[in-house]
């Protein structure tokens, strides 16, 4: 894994053998943060946010940190992940990156803060993953229940067999290869 840009730019993290993770392609990586830098300011604005659910890796929360989110919070369940991305943050000392070790669900409903940007890299074959939207976005008996502040985004990845165009706060819609990314607003 490795850092595209920003202040870490090229630092390559080792994932560790055996690791049950799946972490979003280089290729696809690149695609959303080329979407993210030219149509959204999140990365000038002072004290951006962001929130990165299922951290896996931890490569979306770096490559946040990085590019300049004051801010960054990595939930993840898997203890033997969490421990891992604790060791990747003191050894590049990011002191931006937090991540929390947590099922997301529980986070999510738990948490009373809004951010900025909100990713989420759940498992592709996760039962309720389609229930992901409602739970960051709030649903529309309980708008207040969102976690995203009102000018941010939320993307989730997931595979080809989720639609989301239907739900009132998509935005659009973007794959690379076999990742397919849906933004919401």
């Amino acid at each position: 894994m490795r850092i595209i840009r920003g202040k870490y730019k090229g630092r390559h993290i080792p994932i560790p053998t055996g690791f049950k993770a799946r972490p979003t392609t280089d290729f696809a990586k690149e695609g959303l943060f080329n979407i993210l830098e030219n149509n959204y300011t999140f990365f000038t604005e002072d004290n951006s946010t962001a929130l990165d659910l299922f951290a896996g890796t931890g490569s979306i929360g770096l490559e946040l940190a990085s590019r300049g989110c004051s801010r960054v919070v990595s939930v993840e369940k898997d203890y033997r992940h969490w421990q891992y991305l604790q060791r990747i943050a003191r050894q590049l000392q990011v002191t931006e990156w937090q991540p929390i070790h947590a099922d997301v669900f529980k986070f999510c409903k738990q948490t009373r803060e809004h951010y900025d940007i909100i990713f989420a890299d759940p498992p592709y074959a996760l039962p309720n993953l389609a229930d992901l939207p409602d739970l960051v976005l709030g649903t529309a008996a309980n708008p207040e229940d969102t976690l995203l502040r009102p000018d941010g985004l939320f993307i989730l990845e997931h595979g080809k067999d989720y639609d989301f165009t239907e739900h009132p706060r998509f935005h659009s819609h973007r794959n690379y290869g076999s990742v397919h990314f849906s933004f919401f607003r």
